[in-house]
């Protein structure tokens, strides 16, 4: 826990020292299309939302790392029950401009912290999520920009089986 609040403070710091022009400050809202999967259980789709503020930091032409800091609420419907986690979530995402400017792959890990939960007595959860993100982004306008992402769960989201989160996010958000 103490290395990855080092790792995100020496990440906003070092934004401070770049140039104004290289940094975009944001903000995204959008629906999760979400299910949790592994030995014990296999559910349906649960649609939710989630949202957030993002910083894109300009490296070089083309490439740019993108952190965001997000609320997101997904889980599963399972046997007629809905199992749902909400989480505060950082992903930390490479974006590679394939049409500079315009259309961007993006993929990174993703930190992600429960805050809260709705699940049955028996499903015993974990407090922290950690995942593989990839997707992509297009900047609709220099101020507009929608993203498709799908989120893999690396870690085990409960204490007593193997099971993990996956999730398809759609987005749209503005930059400045």
């Amino acid at each position: 826990m103490k290395k990855l609040i080092l790792v995100v403070s020496l990440l906003f710091l070092g934004t401070s020292v770049t140039k104004a022009q290289d940094l975009k400050f944001g903000a995204k809202i959008g629906t999760n299309f979400s299910n949790l999967q592994g030995n014990e259980i296999d559910g349906d789709n649960l649609t939710s939302f989630h949202v957030g503020a993002l910083i894109e930091i300009n490296i070089v032409e083309n490439f740019s790392v993108q952190p965001e800091l997000m609320y997101s609420s997904q889980g599963t419907d399972f046997q007629n029950e809905n199992y749902k986690l909400d989480y505060v979530s950082l992903p930390v995402l490479a974006k590679f401009y394939l049409i500079s400017e315009k259309l961007s792959l993006e993929a990174g890990p993703q930190f992600s912290f429960l805050i809260n939960e709705d699940v049955p007595e028996a499903f015993r959860t974990k407090s922290f999520d950690f995942a593989a993100v990839g997707g992509l982004g297009y900047n609709l306008t220099s101020y507009l920009f929608v993203q498709a992402r799908y989120v893999v769960g690396l870690s085990d989201t409960s204490k007593d089986a193997s099971i993990t989160n996956r999730i398809i996010q759609l987005s749209a958000g503005f930059r400045f």
